[in-house]
């Protein structure tokens, strides 16, 4: 194994997880699983490989800010199950 049932608790109050007693044997095979991957991934040959931010070539996909008329006030108010002089009636917000 390359992680111990000492070592996962120790994390785990590092962590501030609680991991039971019948727990750690599970949870230190689970992390020694993935150690391992990691030291697999080290073998890989990246070389000629560029570091990137994303696995894909990222586009902005949003449309152009272009300034034009805003909604008029009574049809931003339309759908509203209750306006009040002109504005949106929203539930007061209590503070403790």
């Amino acid at each position: 194994m390359k992680i111990t049932g000492e070592e996962i608790q120790k994390i785990a109050l590092l962590s501030r997880l609680h991991i039971e007693e019948n727990q750690v044997d599970a949870v230190e095979k689970q992390l020694s699983d993935i150690l391992s991957y990691m030291d697999l991934l080290k073998e890989v040959d990246i070389t000629d490989v560029e570091p990137t931010a994303h696995a894909v070539t990222m586009r902005n996909v949003m449309r152009e800010d272009v300034p034009h008329e805003s909604l008029p006030h009574e049809a931003a108010l339309a759908n509203a199950p209750e306006p009040e002089n002109g504005y949106f009636k929203v539930p007061k917000v209590l503070q403790d």
